[in-house]
């Protein structure tokens, strides 16, 4: 690879422009679907660190950067240093005027090797990300302009000054010779300080080399040449460039500036062509600059300071204007969520831009949503399912909105905002009512729309439950429940899966809970589908392939998040009422949540959005019949047991319990337990001054059991001397 690579770069500095393209299709081909480009000698260090780690029990290193991977070795490693030299050559390369095949061709190889952390060194220079932000549309000419003669002008203030130094230090070393020998100072500094001065001035005058000079593709020499360019947010820039840059036009792709008249006739064909041709290398700069955000924290911290945010929403909102989404739209998103996630300040940023407005449109856009009443989107029923890239398109937008909104249910919001969070509970409701052509897409995207209205204010989601019944709806009471089934079932799914329950499990618990504490409607639903009125007590509440029975299960869950997210919807089924809680449940189960809860004693504990009526729970005959036999800890009819003490005296049973007493105070002494009592409020409290007392009463046992030993000692002594004395006579 080494070889291919060397002569890759060998032609893109000769300015070969049949050469690289005819190259880079090759390395293109064999490394489409590489993402570890030296796998060997990547397990060989894996190897070697875990082997370090296991000797020295620490991690001496920890890198702070992308480029501080492996840093010993990276001189040792050609094939690493090939692949920054070649990712080097192609940035400058790209800025040339290059036909959108090769460009779309060295586009792809950038992609390929922005997945490779070690390498992306080139890429996340300010140079680099604005070229590729340039090619992705989403950057104008002019601030891509700006930029490079900041650098410039950097560069050569830089070497201007090194020069500066190095022609002081040449004089002051003509002079100390002068002074040690005055025989030879007029030939030294003649040919001393003259060649250093002469060396600084051409220095100074090279020109700079980001803007190389070389020869395009049918030979010749460069020339500066004036270019309006029209950048993607419909601003025009008018700007010095010199021919080798690549200079877009318009909104379409790539075009070649020409001299003279074009014939109209063939006009339109080649303007077609050049925009499908721009929009594939927008798309090829989109994916290797979401690479290169995602693989270095640096280029996230410069892209938060290049302001590429901005571009971004305003291509995404031109966009939606035109009703004519770009064909890389994924992958614009797919950056917008990158960007939010990673970088906290562009979160808020978009959120106070205006970011939930475009996005709910974006959306809008993606789903083809059809407006009928306020806050009601139209739904058919016999639509064709929703395509994969407009599944995959809604998913980044959800993705985004949770990033942007994830904190609003904690605040209050204003008319102006509810009403903006009314009409993306609507769309979203939409949402989940979809099909997809693909199953799993239609649970993914199911699953990010749950997350969004999680995280919008409650009292946003009454729209929920605003639609009108029609006949094939789902009715409860006069209310369209189709939303509130369609989670249930939504919810289902995941218990079924029982992968990742804490990450896809407890949204939709925390929803249908919160859903249920404030709507009385969804939560007589979901009762009715959870809790059906108790007639099997024969079996735990944990038994079984019931929904009831398998959230019961989870309230036992080694996981804190979960089994509180499960016996909290339950609980709230059961309006908040410990009695009615422990009925479905078991008081084992159950005491977890109470004891949190500081209601172990009984009674009721409404929280402050709770709104329960004081109809009672009506009871079938087969519980009534049963309930007097029922165990309250386990929630069944149990077998009857012998009774252990009988047959005891009263003697006995209270040696029984003061021995279990003793067993109990030694195991507190030794930390291994610590028990626990009830409080008058309902919680749980050290028993300490009772197991003080108890210990106490041991300690005085223990005495007197000794004594009592001592004394069958002395006794058991004394008759033993007198028989031997008796034999020692006889």
């Amino acid at each position: 690879m080494a070889s291919n690579l060397e002569r890759i770069i060998q032609c893109v500095h000769q300015g070969d422009q049949d050469s690289v393209q005819e190259l880079l299709d090759c390395y293109n081909t064999e490394y489409a679907e590489c993402f570890f480009f030296n796998i060997e000698e990547q397990e060989r260090r894996k190897q070697q660190e875990l082997e370090e780690f296991k000797k020295n029990k620490v991690r001496e290193f920890v890198p702070q950067s992308d480029s501080d991977f492996n840093s010993d070795s990276e001189e040792d490693d050609p094939d690493l240093l090939l692949r920054r030299s070649l990712a080097a050559a192609l940035v400058c390369f790209i800025r040339r005027r290059l036909q959108p095949g090769l460009l779309r061709v060295c586009l792809r190889t950038l992609r390929i090797l922005s997945r490779d952390r070690q390498a992306l060194e080139p890429l996340v220079t300010d140079t680099g990300l604005l070229t590729l932000a340039h090619l992705a549309g989403i950057v104008s000419l002019q601030a891509c302009l700006q930029q490079e003669e900041e650098e410039e002008i950097e560069e050569e203030y830089a070497e201007t000054c090194s020069d500066i130094q190095r022609t002081e230090s040449s004089v002051c070393e003509v002079t100390s010779k002068a002074n040690a020998n005055p025989s030879a100072a007029g030939t030294a500094e003649a040919n001393g300080s003259g060649s250093s001065v002469a060396t600084w001035a051409e220095t100074s005058s090279q020109p700079c080399p980001s803007t190389p000079a070389s020869t395009s593709r049918g030979g010749g020499t460069a020339c500066t040449i004036t270019v309006t360019v029209e950048d993607p947010c419909g601003n025009t820039a008018t700007a010095d460039t010199s021919d080798d840059y690549y200079n877009y036009r318009g909104e379409g792709g790539h075009g070649m500036l020409a001299r003279g008249k074009k014939d109209a006739r063939e006009e339109k064909s080649e303007e077609e062509e050049n925009e499908e041709e721009g929009e594939v290398c927008r798309k090829e700069a989109m994916k290797a600059l979401c690479n290169v955000i995602y693989n270095s924290q640096r280029a996230q911290e410069k892209a938060s300071r290049l302001r590429l945010l901005p571009g971004l929403s305003k291509r995404l909102a031109l966009a939606v204007e035109s009703r004519a989404p770009s064909a890389g739209q994924f992958y614009e998103l797919r950056l917008l969520f990158l960007l939010t996630s990673l970088r906290p300040e562009l979160r808020l940023q978009l959120q106070q831009e205006g970011g939930v407005a475009m996005l709910t449109a974006t959306l809008e856009q993606c789903l083809a949503v059809r407006w009928g009443e306020e806050y009601v989107v139209l739904c058919d029923r016999e639509a064709p399912p929703v395509s994969k890239e407009a599944s995959q398109r809604a998913i980044e937008i959800l993705k985004t909105l949770f990033n942007i909104t994830y904190s609003i249910h904690r605040q209050e919001p204003d008319e102006e905002d509810a009403a903006l969070y009314r009409h993306l509970a609507a769309v979203l409701r939409h949402c989940l009512l979809l099909s997809c052509e693909a199953e799993d897409l239609l649970e993914e995207l199911q699953g990010h729309t749950v997350n969004v209205l999680l995280a919008l204010p409650l009292q946003c989601l009454d729209v929920l439950l605003s639609v009108r019944v029609d006949e094939v709806s789902r009715e409860w009471e006069g209310v369209n429940m189709d939303c509130v089934h369609t989670l249930l079932v939504f919810m289902e799914k995941r218990l079924d899966r029982g992968q990742k329950l804490k990450e896809k499990l407890t949204p939709v618990l925390n929803l249908l809970t919160e859903s249920s504490r404030v709507h009385r409607e969804t939560r007589h639903y979901l009762r009715q589908q959870i809790l059906p009125p108790l007639r099997d007590v024969a079996h735990r509440p944990e038994q079984g392939a019931t929904l009831r029975g398998r959230l019961v299960r989870l309230m036992t869950h080694v996981d804190t998040d979960i089994k509180y997210c499960a016996a909290e919807l339950l609980f709230v089924l059961c309006k908040e009422n410990v009695g009615r809680f422990v009925k479905y449940t078991g008081y084992g189960n159950a005491a977890g949540l109470l004891a949190a809860r500081g209601i172990m004693s009984g009674g009721r504990c409404v929280t402050t959005h709770s709104q329960y009526s004081s109809d009672s729970d009506s009871d079938t005959e087969e519980y009534r019949e049963a309930k007097g036999r029922i165990n309250l800890v386990t929630g069944r009819v149990e077998e009857e047991q012998p009774d252990p003490m009988k047959g005891m005296t009263d003697e006995e049973k209270e040696a029984e319990s003061r021995h279990l007493i003793g067993m109990f105070s030694r195991l507190s002494r030794d930390n291994i337990i610590q028990p626990v009592g009830l409080t008058t409020d309902g919680r749980l409290a050290p028993m300490c001054g009772q197991m003080r007392g108890c210990t106490l009463e041991e300690d005085e046992d223990d005495e007197e059991e000794e004594e009592e030993e001592e004394e069958e000692d002395g006794e058991r002594e004394g008759k033993e001397e007198g028989e031997s004395e008796e034999d020692m006579d006889q």
